[in-house]
């Protein structure tokens, strides 16, 4: 098990991160390493898994408010309602994604100088209107 205490700027360059980062993460109530005699942030195995929950829930999108409810020490109730909404959100996002990229490809197969007078291109983009109207009426 790693007991190693790092410095920020040691755990700055793990990440590949800079030091302000972690500074304002722990502004925002996401962080809070413990403190040298000197004042300066010393981080704990703790405080490094903390860094890399951080990193990848906003590498999927979830907000500092979310990340913050996620981490959440003794509000499980909260932090499911809150994780609840974020996890819609990244549905939507998926959705949306999947549909940019269905569109993405299916131009790249087409030959039309303007892709807009493809047929097949113009049905693919229908369908994918009729689902987000569809989606947007359930």
């Amino acid at each position: 098990m790693e007991t190693t205490v790092m410095a920020i700027g040691d755990v700055a360059a793990r990440f590949g991160i800079a030091t302000h980062v972690l500074r304002h993460w722990e502004a925002c109530g996401l962080l809070d390493p413990a403190r040298d005699g000197a004042g300066r942030r010393r981080f704990g195995p703790a405080d490094v898994t903390r860094v890399a929950v951080i990193l990848r829930a906003k590498e999927g999108g979830l907000s500092l408010d979310a990340i913050r409810a996620l981490l959440a020490a003794g509000g499980a109730g909260q932090r499911r309602d809150v994780l609840h909404a974020e996890a819609e959100a990244l549905r939507a996002r998926i959705a949306a994604a999947r549909a940019s990229l269905a569109l993405v490809e299916c131009a790249l197969g087409c030959e039309h100088d303007d892709v807009t007078s493809c047929a097949h291109f113009r049905r693919a983009v229908a369908d994918s209107a009729a689902r987000r109207s569809h989606a947007a009426s359930a």
